[in-house]
């Protein structure tokens, strides 16, 4: 059974009325398959998916990336791997089954793959935790995030969750410490890693598994601090300022691209993923394939170096500071007062001391 999104109602019905022609066994007598009126509905349908696709505002890609049929991490690892072997527990705790994690090969090379999971049915949500992990599922990550590096096999991460759980064991067993040392961990590797976001990267959660050299997002996918509801109650006080929140937070994948926060959008089929699993998995296929091979040429160093002056790089080019455009440089260029400002900051003490003993000496002539 299909599941459609409130702004989709009209393709619904087109699709419920072409299903009735291709199988007309389900209606009373026998009839035939009018073969031409179902290519004209599936044409009205092709235009409908374009023209609602096109225009989706802020909340509307909200929902693609949210969409319960929308392909998750696990389908991504049983399809575009081979020889995946799945690798459990944080050895401090327990395992995280919200996160899915394990060595396998990509065009017969060597990876780490790692996949924050929502699950497919109730049971497996339940199970997933709705893909929100705990301490544990950041920690097995760190774990072999670390193991990777040692064996300088490349990392690739599927990142799909609404954000770290926030209950109050996870919250005991220190949450906030357990994604600072994974987001420390991904900037530290010595391995090409690459990041793609596949439904929603939510707050900290995301960020704890997305720290790396490319970061990568499907068309219909979202990447933002808070979620827009979290983020209206916040600022509005009025959950009902979705869309203005949305809109203001710049979480599409388009924007994100626009303020180079993220290196690639991955083209989806028309209507979504979930509509074309397979031209989906071709293309995330092909990009992860592209950005692998581009790191064939760097030496740890510069790998390090390149992740690095990713991050120091965003938000720079508006006039905030002058960024080097020396890439294998972390330095940024200090206009003259600037310079002067710091090395006052740097000697404070001893301007203090200096001004403070001109003073008394001052008084103490006066006083002669």
């Amino acid at each position: 059974m299909k599941n459609y999104l409130n702004f989709e109602t009209e393709i619904k019905k087109l699709e419920a009325e072409l299903d009735q022609l291709k199988d007309p066994f389900d209606q009373e007598g026998l009839s035939e398959v009018d073969t031409n009126k179902i290519s004209n509905i599936q044409k009205k349908i092709d235009t409908k998916l374009k023209e609602v696709y096109s225009k989706l505002d802020p909340l509307q890609t909200v929902q693609v990336a949210r969409h319960e049929d929308r392909p998750k991490s696990k389908f991504f690892i049983n399809n575009l791997f081979e020889d995946f072997i799945l690798l459990s527990g944080d050895r401090f705790y327990s395992e995280d089954k919200s996160i899915i994690a394990g060595f396998a090969k990509f065009e017969k090379k060597s990876v780490l793959v790692i996949g924050q999971e929502k699950g497919d049915d109730l049971q497996s949500r339940i199970d997933r935790n709705f893909g929100m992990s705990r301490p544990e599922g950041y920690r097995k990550a760190t774990r072999l995030m670390k193991l990777a590096d040692k064996f300088n096999i490349p990392v690739i991460s599927f990142i799909d969750t609404p954000g770290a759980f926030p209950g109050t064991g996870s919250e005991m067993r220190g949450i906030s410490e357990a994604i600072a040392k994974s987001i420390e961990c991904c900037m530290e590797l010595t391995v090409p890693t690459i990041s793609i976001i596949i439904g929603e990267g939510g707050s900290g959660g995301a960020i704890a598994l997305a720290s790396s050299n490319k970061i990568l997002m499907l068309e219909n996918s979202i990447y933002s601090v808070i979620s827009p509801e979290g983020c209206a109650t916040i600022l509005w006080k009025d959950p009902k300022k979705i869309l203005e929140a949305a809109t203001a937070m710049k979480l599409t994948s388009k924007d994100l691209l626009d303020l180079e926060i993220i290196d690639e959008v991955i083209p989806e089929p028309l209507g979504g993923a979930h509509r074309d699993t397979d031209k989906i998995l071709k293309n995330v296929k092909k990009s992860i394939s592209l950005n692998l091979e581009s790191f064939n040429n760097m030496n740890k160093e510069e790998i390090v170096l390149h992740r690095k002056n990713k991050f120091l790089a965003i938000g720079r080019n508006k006039g905030f500071a002058n960024y080097s455009e020396n890439k294998d440089s972390l330095s940024f260029t200090e206009s003259f007062f600037d310079k002067i400002r710091n090395k006052i900051n740097r000697k404070k003490k001893f301007y203090i001391f200096l001004i403070s003993a001109a003073i008394i000496a001052v008084i103490f002539i006066l006083l002669l």
